[in-house]
């Protein structure tokens, strides 16, 4: 035990979102009881990496006494990730075909851009009400897709921005399709997906489609 640099985590300011889970290439970081948390002491280098990946603010460096880093533990840890031994729900799926229904969870905020069920998929970003709205949502635009749902009026915008810039950086997917209400508001859910892909640097087919009140899509199918 020595007097070292490591991470901090004001649980006040943190909300949980998980971004700095995936920019800790250590895998000292969890989610836990919607909280991140320094899993153990040994597994964190110290050099902050993940600092700049908290929109709240919440992650800083201090100086206290702490097991020492520890490279050995760090890689058995990342191997066990690997193989799921650590795998949290935000990151499973149940085995079969892969589309929303058989993923959990689906709130943009909860998903991890690591979750299995991500990668390379065809992605839908719906608005919180649409699957509400349009009765036939799951066979006309769920389908094979992966989703993740927000509203950006009552969510964060740049959490959204964040989380799904991380997801389009670290899944790659394939393509995305914004469903959102005609109301006014939810236009907006558009506009945060393609800022999300400005900042993740990635270019992909987008395509939007609009619900009305009364359960039609109003732009056709995607």
């Amino acid at each position: 035990m020595a007097r070292r640099t490591i991470v901090r985590i004001d649980e006040a300011l943190c909300d949980g979102c998980g971004l700095c889970v995936p920019a800790c290439a250590e895998g000292a970081l969890e989610i836990v009881d919607g909280k991140a948390r320094l899993v153990e002491d040994r597994y964190c280098d110290g050099l902050g990496a993940c600092l700049g990946n908290c929109p709240r603010g919440a992650i800083t460096l201090e100086e206290r006494e702490a097991e020492d880093f520890d490279e050995e533990a760090v890689e058995r840890r990342l191997a066990g990730l690997e193989e799921g031994c650590f795998t949290c729900p935000g990151t499973a799926a149940p085995p079969g075909k892969r589309d929303g229904r058989r993923q959990w969870p689906v709130q943009l905020r909860l998903v991890s851009p690591q979750a299995p069920f991500l990668a390379g998929a065809d992605l839908l970003l719906a608005a919180d009400c649409v699957p509400f709205a349009l009765p036939d949502f799951h066979s006309r635009l769920l389908r094979d897709r992966a989703v993740v749902v927000g509203c950006p009026k009552l969510d964060d915008p740049g959490e959204m921005v964040g989380r799904l810039a991380a997801i389009v950086r670290q899944a790659s997917p394939t393509r995305l399709t914004v469903a959102h209400m005609e109301v006014p508001c939810c236009f907006a859910l558009a506009k945060l997906a393609q800022e999300a892909l400005r900042r993740a640097g990635r270019h992909l087919p987008v395509e939007t489609v609009t619900v009305s009140t009364q359960g039609d899509l109003l732009d056709g199918e995607p």
